[in-house]
């Protein structure tokens, strides 16, 4: 592929803004927790069906990540971002503008599919515009940067903008990013359109997608239907044997949208495989201490948002130290299984939230300790994921990276919150007359529903630490001079 010489000014005003694209794109994943309970009051939806808003922005954005890859090379960079950011911005105003629950829930699932097409895009565009080591260095330092400090900022803002303003902020936003990405893509991103034969993958896409979607809406339905149901089990059945399909399919199609030999690596495979729990407990502290802070201790959305910075922080030290220091004399295998260790504590922790105010004894202890051990996770896995990967396979791997955090997200969070819910529901309660009565009180309920989850969350974290271990090679990955590592 060959992409016509920029001038140094050029190219860094392009880096702007693909950023600004990949800025929008991360704190969307988590602008809304803060905004969910305002919301959930506004539009008047059940605690069980809050998770979709989540679930179908992240399950749309990960299920169709190697399709937009594969579409950007169709169409060329340049057309992908344009189409990429109309598409979400779009999504976003009607989303706002939303006066229904399912009204929403579609504007966030479409803001995920055309964030599925941005996302690898951008990615591409750095790739082909940055060719000297140095500044291709530098430039992938900086839009990672700004990618892992999407979901914090997500957080900052959706307090502000649900406080100060309206939750329906939290999407208008997008379009305020959108429009400066958009005037900055036309200017200066090159087309990017390869010079080689590309074809879709029509069977993969299809299966693919359908198996994703399948599994995380029968795990959303459980929330309403129960386990028992035979509609949830089918859902379930039926996105396994997709996906069955799907990895079958990709070992003979000749075009696939995920080659193979990207995952049969066992370093690679730990590395994605901690990435996915990794992104699950993110989803999970998010979602249910953004409710046990607001709804249970009364704070308001912007407190809460700041209530977040430790986490945010200790992950920041703590994967800075990963990546850049200790990655580099140990390898991947001692630091994610300890991250893992670190983690599961942390979510130990937050099983014993009160349900009086006590966010120093019961909250910040279990944000700094999940924070420290999830930059251990997080660093070291992304490194480890990308590395060694022939140039050829850059793009999936890249895309495999960011399914896999996304489908965690999305998969936790049905997964998580299912549970959560169901608790709360039978904890003390008995059937009199045909009525359901309840010994103990809704905010009781609801709590003890948190700590469950939690439990659950520790669980896998625990379970995470022994596969990481066994999988993650010893010794220090070998980078391919020509890839980085996207952290």
């Amino acid at each position: 592929m060959r992409v016509s010489p920029t001038s140094p000014s050029r190219r860094w005003w392009a880096l702007v803004a693909v950023s600004i694209s990949q800025l929008m794109v991360a704190l969307d994943a988590t602008v809304i927790n803060i905004a969910l309970p305002r919301a959930q009051v506004d539009l008047n939806f059940s605690s069980a069906n809050r998770q979709w808003l989540i679930t179908a922005y992240a399950l749309a954005f990960g299920s169709l990540m190697f399709l937009g890859g594969r579409l950007s090379d169709l169409w060329g960079r340049r057309n992908a971002l344009i189409v990429g950011l109309v598409g979400f911005a779009l999504a976003s105003a009607a989303g706002g503008s939303a006066k229904a629950f399912g009204v929403l829930v579609t504007a966030r699932a479409i803001q995920g599919a055309f964030g599925a097409l941005l996302a690898p895009a951008a990615l591409a565009s750095l790739t082909t515009t940055f060719r000297e080591p140095r500044e291709r260095a530098k430039a992938f330092s900086i839009f990672g940067a700004v990618g892992g400090s999407g979901a914090a900022i997500g957080l900052i803002l959706g307090g502000a903008l649900t406080q100060w303003e309206s939750w329906r902020w939290c999407l208008w936003i997008n379009v305020f990013f959108a429009a400066l990405s958009l005037v900055g893509v036309m200017l200066f991103v090159e087309s990017g359109r390869t010079e080689q034969p590309t074809h879709l993958d029509l069977v993969g896409s299809v299966l693919g997608s359908a198996g994703l979607f399948a599994l995380v809406f029968g795990l959303g339905r459980a929330v309403t239907t129960g386990w028992g149901n035979v509609d949830t089990w089918m859902s379930l059945v039926a996105g396994g044997v997709l996906m069955f399909f799907f990895v079958k399919w990709q070992g003979r199609s000749r075009f696939p949208l995920l080659p193979m030999r990207i995952v049969t690596n066992r370093t690679r495979g730990g590395s994605l495989i901690a990435l996915f729990i990794t992104s699950l407990g993110i989803f999970a502290i998010s979602l249910f201490l953004a409710y046990y802070l607001q709804n249970t201790l009364h704070d308001s959305p912007l407190k809460t948002g700041v209530l977040f910075l430790p986490l945010v922080g200790a992950l920041a030290l703590s994967a800075s130290l990963a990546s850049a220091r200790l990655l580099a004399l140990v390898g991947p295998r001692p630091l994610v299984p300890v991250g893992m260790l670190l983690s599961m504590m942390g979510m130990i922790l937050f099983t014993r939230l009160p349900a009086n105010s006590d966010y120093f004894g019961h909250v910040l202890p279990g944000l700094i300790l999940t924070g420290l051990g999830l930059g251990l996770i997080f660093a070291p896995s992304t490194a480890s994921a990308t590395a060694g990967i022939e140039p050829r396979d850059a793009g999936a791997a890249s895309a495999m990276v960011n399914t896999s955090q996304q489908i965690g997200g999305s998969v936790g969070t049905a997964l998580l919150n299912t549970i959560a819910v169901i608790t709360s529901r039978r904890v003390g309660c008995v059937k009199t007359a045909g009525e359901l009565s309840c010994k103990v009180n809704a905010t009781a309920a609801t709590i003890h529903g948190y700590a469950v989850a939690f439990w659950w969350a520790a669980g896998f974290f625990g379970v995470g630490a022994i596969v990481t271990f066994f999988m993650l090679e010893s010794g220090v990955p070998e980078l391919e001079h020509d890839l980085l590592p996207l952290i």
